[in-house]
């Protein structure tokens, strides 16, 4: 080749060169500057060249999924503001300086009397509520209308009606408010019991007054208990963002159906943190339709006290797994007495469906209905048997954390020092196990949660309580008696009866 010719050949390589890219550069100009673009076939999303023939989308398009699912269930979604009354403290504040005749003297009543305390204010909160009948009913969480002097809920349309509370549970922190309108956009209930984890959900309330704010996020876990928010607990846990003002609100699925009521968060900064929790919707619609038939919620009882089975305890029965409900005690007369249920048996499934923990033989009873006879499937020395339970109502007087005999967490009433103590009365059965006398008398510490006032305080399982601030205490009703005479954060003075030796505490809030 030529010195001409070969000059000749890489001039119209180089032209050739600028012509391809010149080509190039028209087709991504042509395609908005994207190489692909999305298509949507058969309902199935999937990635096509833009030199696909036929191809006239540049862009992807919005799913229309969520968008469709909040359009639907938004309307439904209402925001509750209650208040209150609160008495207080009347007269000027405690001071060397305003209690000083002299000074009283000096400056006259009428400049101490605009540094008076009022007797009585008044307390806001905001909240969430999900319309779930055309007729008006509005369900929440008790929290959000507990003790509330009025209150107001707030349609999507602005429209303002005045709430009246049909029923509350705290057991289960769920409460129906009835209001005087019709045609109201009703949000349909969906089967919470076959929610798993990995879904899709949108949480939807009025997070810091924000009305009718949508977040998404997925089922983190399902059968959450012990969290320490309520009594009955199987809570759906979620990371879609929820925060103060939440409470009450919709936990929705896909198709738009209600799963759920947004309860509480995890947090340590009383903001959003990823840890979400929500009351089933199955167990929010049955105590609803308790509350509204007859205004309280009806449970079934099983009579008997149970514990969670640790792996130690799997090992010391001879049990395949940690998994099922231990029973402590079987109360006289009870169901479980009258079935044969005894005392070491450990409780593995309950009317076809399997028992994992305490918490959910807790709520499988408690949803059963009076004098419905059920399987109860338990282990006793290493062997399966079967028994055949009818259900009774439980007792009203009977106030619990596990599943009968022991007294509940305090509420948020009494004082935050007692919460994460269980006590349970003192049966002949538990003082020989503990070594104490006939002549003993109190309530027995069943429980303390890790990390809780008790717990810090070097209060133990097994001690057994004899006063709470100065005062006897023979039972779990003088307990709870006592209980609810303390302020929420008042410090409560125990002894207690530990090994023979008398002990006091004194628990901060």
């Amino acid at each position: 080749m030529t010195g001409l010719r070969r000059k000749h050949f890489i001039v119209g390589l180089v032209a050739g060169s600028f012509l391809s890219l010149g080509i190039m550069i028209g087709l991504v100009l042509a395609t908005n500057g994207s190489w692909w673009t999305w298509e949507k076939t058969d309902s199935v999303l999937r990635l096509s060249s833009p030199l696909d023939p036929g191809d006239v989308a540049a862009e992807p398009p919005l799913d229309p999924g969520f968008v469709g699912v909040a359009k639907s269930a938004t309307p439904s979604i209402v925001n509750i503001s209650t208040s209150r009354t609160i008495k207080g403290p009347s007269g000027a504040p405690r001071t060397p300086f305003f209690e000083d005749p002299f000074f009283r003297q000096f400056f006259g009543e009428d400049f101490y009397r605009q540094f008076e305390v009022p007797r009585e204010r008044r307390e806001q909160s905001l909240g969430s509520g999900v319309i779930v009948d055309s007729s008006g009913l509005v369900i929440t969480n008790n929290h959000v209308v507990a003790k509330a002097d009025e209150i107001k809920v707030l349609l999507g349309d602005k429209r303002e009606f005045k709430g009246r509370v049909v029923g509350t549970d705290p057991k289960t922190d769920i409460a129906v408010v009835k209001i005087d309108a019709k045609g109201l956009p009703a949000i349909p209930w969906g089967n919470s019991d076959k929610l798993q984890v990995g879904e899709y959900v949108l949480a939807i309330g009025n997070p810091f007054g924000l009305n009718q704010t949508v977040t998404m996020g997925i089922v983190s876990a399902v059968g959450r208990a012990d969290v320490g928010i309520a009594e009955y607990e199987d809570f759906i846990q979620t990371d879609a963002a929820i925060n103060p003002g939440n409470s009450g609100g919709a936990l929705v699925n896909v198709r738009g159906e209600l799963i759920g009521i947004n309860t509480a968060i995890f947090s340590r900064s009383g903001g959003y943190m990823g840890v979400g929790f929500a009351v089933p919707g199955n167990m929010a619609k049955s105590v609803m339709d308790n509350l509204v038939k007859s205004g309280k919620v009806i449970r079934g009882w099983l009579g008997i006290s149970i514990q969670e089975v640790t792996s130690d305890l799997a090992k010391q029965f001879s049990l395949p797994e940690a998994k099922g409900a231990l029973v402590t005690d079987v109360l006289e007369d009870s169901p479980a007495a009258k079935a044969g249920l005894q005392q070491g048996d450990v409780i593995v499934s309950y009317d076809g469906k399997p028992v994992e923990n305490p918490g959910s033989l807790r709520n499988h009873v408690a949803q059963t209905g009076i004098g419905g006879k059920v399987k109860v499937g338990v282990i006793r020395d290493k062997k399966e048997k079967e028994f055949e339970v009818m259900i009774t109502e439980q007792p009203e007087d009977l106030n619990h954390r596990g599943e009968e005999g022991a007294a509940a967490l305090p509420d948020e009433e009494i004082s935050t020092a007692l919460a994460g103590m269980e006590v349970r009365d003192l049966t002949p059965d538990l003082a020989r196990r503990l070594g104490l006398s006939k002549a003993d008398r109190g309530v027995v510490i069943t429980r303390i949660e890790p990390g809780s006032t008790a717990a810090d305080s070097g209060l133990r399982e097994g001690d057994l309580l004899v006063e709470m601030n100065r005062q006897a205490v023979k039972s779990v009703k003088d307990f709870n008696r006592l209980a609810s005479k303390t302020g929420k954060q008042d410090t409560v003075l125990l002894r207690v009866n530990r090994q023979g030796r008398n002990t006091y505490f004194a628990l901060k809030p």
